[in-house]
């Protein structure tokens, strides 16, 4: 099997890392990408919130205000992160629970992004109708 070229460029700014990438079939000239390599790019391992996963996602019978305060820890690390956007991105084609990008479900919820089972304001609203 014969690849085509391939060329990865990481440009990293302040705030944020982007990704760029091109894959050209064999013995062409001008093609269009034809292999995705955002398997081979892993971009996880530029997140600041790598091994703190209690901080971004809730402990059973969690209180309203400890729920308030563990996300705003988890939202400092968010805000300060390399790839924010791709992670809220992640988060919001994949249905995720927990705090993602600096967004929980419920603001993915409003944001008009669904996850599988009711919580927080969806549940509440669910219960009113």
């Amino acid at each position: 099997m014969r690849y085509g070229r391939t060329s990865v460029t990481l440009t990293f700014t302040t705030n944020s890392l982007s990704i760029n990438y091109m894959t050209t079939a064999p013995d062409t000239l001008n093609s269009e990408p034809t292999i995705p390599l955002t398997s081979l790019i892993d971009w996880t391992q530029f997140a600041n919130c790598k091994g703190k996963t209690k901080l971004f996602f809730a402990p059973k019978a969690e209180r309203p205000q400890a729920r308030e305060r563990r996300e705003a820890k988890a939202r400092s690390l968010c805000n300060a992160c390399l790839v924010q956007d791709t992670c809220r991105d992640f988060a919001r084609q994949h249905h995720e629970y927990g705090l993602w990008g600096g967004e929980n479900e419920e603001e993915r919820h409003l944001a008009g992004f669904t996850i599988a089972a009711p919580i927080g304001v969806r549940s509440r609203l669910a219960k009113s109708a």
